[in-house]
């Protein structure tokens, strides 16, 4: 049933009155320009060069102390350990950890191991690749394909292990963790069969679990859940409602929804059992306070908006003839440029818009955070970034897109922007901290160039921080002293 405008009217009234009384990060939104750039390089500046807040006055843990190894900079009293490294390290049976990592889960395991399901983001076909996922027998869906998941065993005393959870699937980007402690692998690709080296269609959403190895034999896709440039996904646990980013553009990729069908229980294994035509897959369309249309999220230019959000149903989500964000007229729904990372919590779904810019109709940003309140069917504004004028220097952030809810309070975001790469944190009070900066130059003295981060999570226990960085395919474990965030 559509939302009507008194409806949407009360609840954004509702929303706002309790915002800084309730959630992990909701406080954000009370923060006038909390992400501004100008606002926030002149804070982080003061954070690099020891200005107060290094010395426990401010956000976060002090300055970022440089790598004598060349790997990561942290705050002092922070370390980190690899855990796995493409081309150095190696799966159990004895081949390459695969390269370019990307989202990353973490889960409980016995005897105090912790499990972890790295996605690898391999495009095309395997030739391409010095290190694709290897084609393990029968974990594999297309021969052709370079990407796929591996599972990390990490045991108390340290020691690791990994091997392939799913093969032969192309571009993991992003995904989610399931409430029954699995992992949702996203492709986003769109590449049919006969395209790019492909013998079958691509741009879906798999199941991976890390605690059964059997489970994850003769991969099927969930169609059910469409197939398109697929980004990060995430589930109510009380509904059992499938929200998805799309990272696609020409034109902007969608939110979407899909809605299980009558008498359908989740648990593990149950969504590849599912029909191909299963359930309800649509899109968001969102509208303000007056009932306008609103066409992109780059209309949003203020911390704290909120548009109210009906669902269109998607006329063919396996996209056989046109791609699925084709499929709408101009004012059938909402997009947004980059759609990328998620995460549930607070009873809702935190997404990610990179960047805008000239392909998107709104105001310029270099990056979004935004919560989906499916009680009250809205999404809000947490975090605004303003174009960062210059990315090489530090003090700035542009191009969030892997994100996690710190236990700690607040959000950690990964950054996949130019220039200098960061893990940067936005507390409850809605101000801004670095805490790691990627020193791993694949470029030049005089050009230098560094790999986004990918995959932020914490462990099961809240005390080691995984991150990968996506080129050469590095994981780290971050330890240090934690503390919740002000």
């Amino acid at each position: 049933m559509p939302l009507s405008r008194r409806d949407f009217t009360t609840r954004t009234a509702l929303a706002g009155a309790g915002v800084a009384l309730t959630g992990t990060v909701g406080a954000l939104a009370t923060a006038p320009g909390a992400l501004a750039a100008d606002e926030g390089a002149r804070h982080d500046a003061d954070l690099e060069q020891g200005h107060g807040h290094g010395h426990g006055h401010g956000p976060g843990y002090g300055p970022l102390v440089a790598d004598p190894a060349g790997i990561l900079a942290l705050p002092a009293g922070f370390t980190y350990r690899v855990i796995t490294h493409s081309g150095v390290t190696a799966l159990e049976s004895g081949e390459s950890t695969p390269s370019n990592h990307d989202g990353t889960a973490a889960f409980e395991g016995h005897r105090g191991v912790t499990l972890l399901v790295n996605n690898h983001e391999l495009k095309g076909p395997r030739s391409s690749w010095t290190h694709p996922v290897p084609l393990t027998a029968g974990l594999v869906y297309d021969p052709g394909a370079a990407g796929g998941c591996t599972v990390v065993e990490v045991r108390r005393g340290g020691e690791v292990a990994e091997w392939v959870g799913i093969a032969g699937t192309s571009t993991n980007c992003a995904g989610g963790s399931t409430p029954w402690d699995t992992w949702l692998t996203c492709e986003e690709n769109e590449d049919l069969a006969g395209k790019n080296g492909m013998t079958k269609d691509h741009g879906y959403v798999f199941e991976v679990d890390p605690h059964d190895r059997r489970a994850n034999l003769d991969p099927k896709p969930i169609k059910a859940f469409g197939r398109y440039a697929h980004e990060a996904v995430v589930i109510d646990p009380r509904q059992g409602h499938a929200y998805l980013t799309e990272d696609a553009s020409g034109p902007n990729g969608l939110l979407y929804r899909w809605t299980p069908p009558s008498g359908f229980r989740h648990g593990r294994g149950k969504l590849r059992h599912l029909a191909d035509d299963a359930g309800v897959l649509a899109a968001a369309k969102c509208f303000d306070s007056t009932g306008l249309f609103v066409d992109d999220l780059s209309r949003a230019t203020k911390i704290g908006t909120t548009y109210g959000v009906d669902w269109v149903p998607v006329p063919d989500g396996d996209a056989r003839t046109v791609a699925v964000r084709k499929q709408f007229g101009e004012s059938a729904v909402t997009r947004a440029r980059k759609l990328e990372g998620m995460w549930w919590a607070d009873g809702g779904a935190y997404f990610v818009s990179s960047y805008a810019r000239e392909e998107s109709p709104g105001a310029a940003h270099d990056g979004q955070v935004w919560f989906y309140d499916p009680k009250r069917r809205t999404v809000r504004l947490q975090v605004l970034i303003g174009v960062n004028a210059d990315p090489s220097v530090e003090g700035g952030y542009d191009g969030p897109d892997n994100i996690t809810v710190s236990p700690y309070g607040g959000l950690i975001i990964a950054e996949d922007g130019s220039g200098l790469q960061h893990l940067f944190g936005a507390t409850e009070s809605g101000r801004t901290y670095p805490l790691a900066r990627n020193e791993m130059n694949m470029g030049t003295a005089e050009e230098p160039e560094y790999s986004e981060f990918t995959g932020v999570c914490f462990s099961p226990d809240g005390r080691t921080l995984f991150v990968n960085i996506q080129d050469p395919g590095i994981m780290l474990a971050v330890t240090g002293p934690w503390r919740r965030g002000r």
